[in-house]
């Protein structure tokens, strides 16, 4: 007889990190000026958490500077972020996993692709 392994749930999730560009003008069409900046915030948590599945995100201060340089209502059309799954050291945290969104300064956002970040 040929024992069948049965699989359970999804892969755990292991450390990762990526490069995205988000398209923040097109999340940001008819909202109006004074909620802007803020509203690019919570679209750039809401990305990353989709993309890396985990619901503790924490943004990176220079990040936040970047949307919020223009004002509060001419954000950045586009802007491109490293999204790193990190282990939550804090023994009693809900999460065993959390996000850090940081900044990524480019030149230009053409021909740029999601890339996976190798880890020193």
């Amino acid at each position: 007889m040929v024992k069948v392994v049965k699989k359970t749930g999804r892969k755990g999730q292991e450390p990762v990190t990526r490069d995205y560009t988000i398209h923040l003008h097109k999340l940001l069409q008819k909202i109006q000026f004074k909620k802007r900046a803020s509203r690019a915030i919570r679209e750039i948590r809401k990305f990353a958490a989709r993309a890396m599945t985990t619901k503790d995100i924490r943004i990176d201060t220079k990040l936040n500077k970047f949307v919020w340089s223009n004002g509060i209502r001419n954000v950045p059309t586009r802007v491109r972020v490293r999204l790193s799954r990190k282990r939550n050291e804090d023994e009693e945290a809900k999460e065993k996993m959390f996000t850090l969104v940081q900044h990524v300064p480019v030149e230009s956002f053409k021909n740029l692709q999601t890339e996976t970040v190798k880890d020193e």
